[in-house]
């Protein structure tokens, strides 16, 4: 071990020569030693997550990259979003630790082996949404745009700019001063802890929880083919008997082993773990996001003001031909689940998943008038503060 009181001080611009010394000796120690902030946003499908991820997305000195882990699943396990085989979950989650470790470290070419059909000379056109980063959408990877246009579309960035250079994203990264990375497809904040151990690492991680009702829902509107039964469940009043329930029921179990671990405060995730509820962040977008930054040791810019202002007025008819977009009314767009789902399915939510309801802080409904009454909030207030 370096015999330093504290290694990941290693090159912090100490100025005595005895730490200089030690760690000319000690070469071998890759400790994070320009203290780059490695964010990782925890999170699961339609939970709001792409909303997160735009909050460092838009600041000027971090790279920012938008499900990597895709590649990986589509790579080991295709077609399933989530593998119900304890081997298939061992492999993905084993080889994500992997990829999350090299991207943090802005080692870009390992991600090349995931992607189909290969990059060819480190270059392709098949990164999985590509225009969703904008440090991949600027100088040094792409040249259509100037460093003044803040809100560049994914549209646009997607049609303008040329294949991804993977030398140049990962010179980009290089240069930017923190790295983000949002990620749905890892089930619990337990099956990370190799890498929130990891030295070489400066992880902070903010897990994202949403009231399961209103995941539901966003499922229901945005994957129509694999959340058809429920459609059919709402149309008509009558669950179908063959009703995939695990839709469900995985949500909250994960949900509730992930959130249980975090709020028990092990030692190992202290000062890297804090617990965000999407509604909070929907009602008080500012208030939170400077929350997040400051557990973060980081100071909001003004590009993450204005994004903020910008996307959080716009209307919920606008969100809802944008499934996966970011512009909307994001306090009533919290609580739109309750004009959308029919009472007999939040009922049926709320029994099986009682545990996490509660623990988050969110409320049952008891009458299909309490459900339909957007007066009365479905969320306490709680303040879930960062294990520090």
């Amino acid at each position: 071990m370096c015999p330093v009181p504290n290694p990941l001080n290693c090159g912090l611009g100490q100025e005595t020569d005895t730490f200089d010394r030690i760690c000319d000796e000690y070469p071998y120690f890759t400790y994070n030693t320009s203290r780059k902030t490695h964010i990782l946003i925890l999170a699961t499908t339609r939970s709001g997550s792409s909303f997160v991820g735009q909050l460092f997305n838009q600041h000027s000195d971090v790279f920012y990259l938008f499900e990597p882990l895709y590649h990986v699943q589509m790579t080991l396990i295709p077609r399933l979003s989530h593998s119900k085989n304890t081997a298939d979950r061992r492999v993905m989650l084993g080889a994500s630790r992997d990829l999350l470790r090299s991207l943090y470290d802005c080692d870009f070419y390992f991600l090349e082996s995931y992607i189909r059909p290969q990059p060819v000379n480190h270059t392709t056109d098949k990164l999985f949404r590509r225009g969703a980063s904008r440090a991949l959408c600027s100088p040094p990877v792409c040249d259509a745009f100037g460093p003044s246009e803040v809100n560049i579309e994914e549209g646009d960035c997607v049609k303008k700019c040329p294949s991804v250079n993977m030398t140049l994203a990962a010179d980009s990264c290089r240069e930017r001063r923190h790295m983000a990375i949002k990620i749905v497809r890892v089930p619990e904040i337990n099956d990370l802890r190799a890498l929130v151990e990891d030295p070489r690492l400066n992880l902070k991680i903010i897990q994202l929880v949403r009231d399961p009702r209103g995941i539901l829902s966003s499922r229901i509107e945005t994957f129509r083919d694999t959340y058809r039964l429920w459609r059919i469940w709402r149309a008509t009043g009558r669950k179908p008997y063959n009703l995939d329930l695990s839709q469900l029921t995985v949500v909250c179990e994960d949900f509730l082993n992930s959130v249980s671990t975090g709020l028990s405060q092990p030692h190992w995730l202290k000062g890297k773990y804090m617990l965000v509820r999407y509604e909070d962040l929907a009602r008080n977008p500012l208030q939170k996001t400077k929350e997040i930054y400051d557990y973060l040791g980081m100071s909001m810019d003004k590009n993450v003001v204005q994004w903020i202002q910008t996307n959080t007025r716009g209307s919920n008819e606008l969100s809802a031909k944008h499934k996966y977009g970011t512009v909307r009314d994001s306090a009533a767009n919290a609580e739109s689940w309750r004009l959308k789902l029919s009472y007999d399915m939040v009922d049926y939510t709320q029994t099986v998943c009682q545990q996490i309801l509660h623990q988050l802080g969110y409320k049952a409904v008891s009458s299909p008038e309490e459900l339909k009454n957007m007066s009365l909030t479905l969320v306490q207030d709680r303040t879930f503060v960062p294990f520090l």
